[in-house]
């Protein structure tokens, strides 16, 4: 997807997307895929192999999200790239459509309709995001990729994860490469790791917080919505 015309852009509005456009995560993303390409009779083998792995990494995920990003996307190793991607469309079609919170594409279509760009930024491996992105017409993606290498994913990250202060910088170098005001930019989050990413614009709002992220928006009197 081609980014907008730099010349153009002063305001751009910022999205997360797991848990503020949408009710998912990375962990389900993957399950979602791994289930669906296992065959039949090896399916719930394979979950009841797996499900044990999940209390590592709630516990990892409470030490370091970046951690706990870049471990679990080892999961990925040695899965085939064009069938996973394939896969990925057929998820966004079945599985994650429907979970897009209504609120979420109003808000959108909003901005769009006054000019504003809509970016999205997020954890999630792109091409996951990107069914969402063509979808929703946003205009750009900020996201990481995993790298590959004979055609199967290696299962590590071509750059850190996209996450926390990582989030931020990413805002900020894309704001500078296509002359963006971040002090008159939105950006939408859902989490505490999104803090550093309402930070650094001028309009930071809040979907569907946690308890820490609620008292700080509540404080700093930041805008909030809860999007069902």
């Amino acid at each position: 997807m081609s980014d907008p015309n730099p010349k153009l852009l002063k305001t751009v509005a910022f999205f997360d997307v797991d848990g503020t456009l949408l009710k998912s995560t990375i962990v389900h993303y993957y399950i979602w895929m791994r289930f669906k390409e296992t065959p039949f009779l090896l399916k719930y083998l394979w979950l009841v192999g797996f499900l044990p792995k999940i209390v590592y990494y709630l516990i990892l995920d409470r030490i370091s999200r970046p951690r706990f990003n870049a471990t679990f996307y080892r999961n990925y190793r040695g899965m085939h790239v064009a069938e996973i991607k394939a896969l990925s469309t057929e998820m966004f079609e079945v599985y994650l459509r429907p979970k897009i919170f209504p609120a979420a594409i109003a808000q959108i279509q909003e901005h769009k309709v006054q000019g504003t760009p809509v970016v999205f930024v997020t954890g999630s491996l792109d091409f996951i995001v990107q069914p969402i992105a063509d979808f929703l017409d946003v205009d750009a993606v900020l996201a990481p990729q995993l790298q590959e290498q004979n055609e199967q994913f290696t299962g590590e990250l071509t750059t850190v994860p996209l996450i926390g202060e990582e989030k931020a910088k990413a805002m900020q170098a894309y704001a500078e490469r296509h002359d963006i005001s971040l002090e008159d930019s939105y950006a939408y989050g859902d989490s505490q790791s999104d803090l550093p990413m309402l930070e650094c614009v001028g309009n930071p709002v809040v979907v569907n917080p946690g308890k820490a992220l609620r008292e700080k928006a509540l404080t700093s009197g930041w805008e909030m919505h809860e999007w069902l």
